[in-house]
């Protein structure tokens, strides 16, 4: 099995135990907290990942660093994850239950581009319009890109809606010059 497969199996596994404790979004945020502090920490990846470390050794850490923050249920889901080998595979189990979650509350992100910095006024613009749009809660990811001189350009999934005046004197230039 390829790895997005795996980690969708524990994700799912996962998100059913959380919807039976009525703990869902808990596990997401630990979930993430979780995958964050990997990716942050090299030496933490290199000891969960190391053959040298006994996989009891591995659970205990992770189960010690949690356990004053984490139902049982998320601790044993991490025991049976390392008992298997598959803690490299924290941050894409992480980025599988958010797309849950996701679906489960109707949930979808987007990546935003303006040409400058929004403020919270016109974020909240944006995504409510976007959410208007779409019959969905946006989550918008707003970066800045000055080189789209203007408007926005809107990624979710594989669609995007480019708005950008950059694109727009492309079209332009095009159309004027009959290419």
């Amino acid at each position: 099995m390829r790895e997005p497969t795996i980690a969708r199996n524990y994700a799912e596994a996962l998100f059913m135990a959380g919807e039976h404790s009525g703990q869902t979004e808990g596990f997401a945020v630990l979930l993430e907290a979780l995958a964050g502090a990997i990716a942050a920490d090299e030496r933490i990846q290199i000891a969960l990942d190391s053959p040298r470390v006994p996989k009891r050794k591995k659970s205990v850490v992770l189960r010690r660093a949690l356990e004053a923050h984490a139902p049982e249920t998320f601790l044993r889901f991490l025991d049976a994850v390392v008992q298997r080998g598959r803690q490299g595979m924290f941050q894409t189990i992480a980025r599988e239950y958010q797309a849950l979650v996701d679906v489960k509350f109707n949930r979808v992100h987007a990546g935003v581009v303006l040409a400058r910095r929004a403020d919270e006024i016109f974020e909240e613009e944006i995504r409510s319009r976007l959410s208007e749009i779409l019959a969905k809660e946006v989550i918008p990811h707003i970066r800045e890109d000055r080189n789209i001189i203007g408007g926005i350009v809107v990624r979710i999934g594989d669609r995007v809606m480019d708005g950008s005046l950059r694109t727009k004197l492309k079209r332009l230039r095009r159309h004027m010059l009959g290419v």
